[in-house]
């Protein structure tokens, strides 16, 4: 007995400074001067169901007992990628490095922006429970190069991650840009106020000679019990020349189409795939609504992410691939899937050469 009660105060130590803190101050002021926030809370541009798993008996099942195709059958290949130096890179090279779930390196026009960087063994509030990942990350974060920006897209675990947060606060110098609200989290974890730039829907900023603008998403926030009282969001990345969209999570909505009239059209789009169920179906896209947003934001090349690497919901484990490959292949929508640590240069061709088939 003593053993669990030792195991379990192992398990939950950690737990009150990962749920982050809720906006205060100044901070809720803002907040609650938003168009986003009414009646006490966010709300999502259209009318959407939050409801999740256990709403559905099966599908609490599925994610508990889903058997061997929510896992990969072997190991998850995995690159370690080369630094590269972006003062060397040709003038105007756009590239993409997936370290694996919805975690990225966008290197444009001579910069860095670090995307939803989640470095953790598990997302959760604790280190011992929750979603473990099936694949190491390709690099650790002592080597990563320097970024000159970090976005956040909302303080779900799997996207905002208190660990990696904090290593990111002493090794690098680079601001933080978040949703409104989510900065309450970073400045808890000690993230500095002045490197934290919060802001809302079609809000800007400049950081670097980047343009970043925060656009709208479908989604919900939250971390512990208290739901929707930050900010959630897509992202906007622009170069002098060149553009990136990021989905962040996100269900379908004609928002998309909205962003690509606005900002695009986008020479790549970083769009979630994974972790879609029919007992959620308006806060994750499924792979052919991907392809569909893609198309409304006059996407270029479409880079999916979140997926491979967590298992958050019943559908096997290579399936989100295998839809948007067939959906991108019937729409003429051109399609890179990198391995975890694999960099893909925009403008070069991008074969999809199959390599999760093996695995699913």
């Amino acid at each position: 007995m003593a053993a669990l009660v030792g195991a379990a105060a192992w398990a939950v130590r950690d737990v009150p400074a990962a749920l982050g803190r809720q906006p205060d101050g100044a901070r809720a002021d803002r907040v609650r001067r938003s168009p986003q926030f009414r009646a006490g809370a966010f709300r999502n541009p259209v009318s959407t169901r939050t409801v999740l798993p256990g709403a559905s008996g099966a599908t609490l099942r599925e994610l508990l007992f889903g058997g061997r195709s929510r896992r990969p059958s072997g190991a998850v290949p995995v690159h370690v990628p080369a630094a590269v130096d972006p003062a060397t890179a040709p003038a105007g090279e756009l590239s993409v490095l997936w370290y694996g779930h919805a975690s990225a390196l966008v290197e444009i026009e001579g910069r860095r922006v670090l995307v939803d960087p989640v470095w953790s063994q598990r997302c959760s509030p604790s280190a011992r429970l929750g979603p473990r990942r099936l694949h190491p990350p390709p690099v650790p974060l002592d080597r990563l190069p320097r970024v000159d920006a970090i976005l956040i897209s909302h303080d779900h675990y799997d996207h905002l991650d208190m660990a990696t947060v904090r290593a990111l606060r002493r090794g690098q110098s680079a601001p933080f840009l978040v949703p409104l609200g989510v900065g309450a989290h970073l400045e808890r974890w000690g993230v500095p106020p002045e490197r934290i730039i919060e802001l809302d829907w079609t809000e800007r900023a400049s950081v670097a000679g980047l343009e970043f603008v925060a656009t709208p998403a479908r989604h919900f926030s939250g971390r512990g019990f208290v739901r929707d009282h930050t900010l959630w969001g897509s992202w906007v990345i622009a170069g002098p020349t060149r553009r990136v969209f990021y989905s962040g999570d996100s269900g379908y909505f004609e928002g998309y189409a909205e962003i690509g009239a606005a900002y695009g059209p986008f020479d790549v789009t970083l769009i979630q795939v994974g972790a879609y169920a029919t007992a959620w179906p308006n806060v994750h896209l499924f792979p052919e609504e991907a392809v569909t947003a893609h198309l409304d934001l006059r996407g270029g090349l479409l880079i999916p992410v979140h997926w491979a690497t967590f298992n958050l919901a019943p559908h096997a484990w290579a399936e989100p691939v295998d839809r948007l490959w067939a959906e991108a292949k019937a729409r003429d929508v051109r399609l890179a899937v990198p391995r975890p640590g694999e960099r893909v240069v925009v403008d070069r061709p991008a074969p999809v050469d199959g390599w999760w088939q093996a695995l699913g």
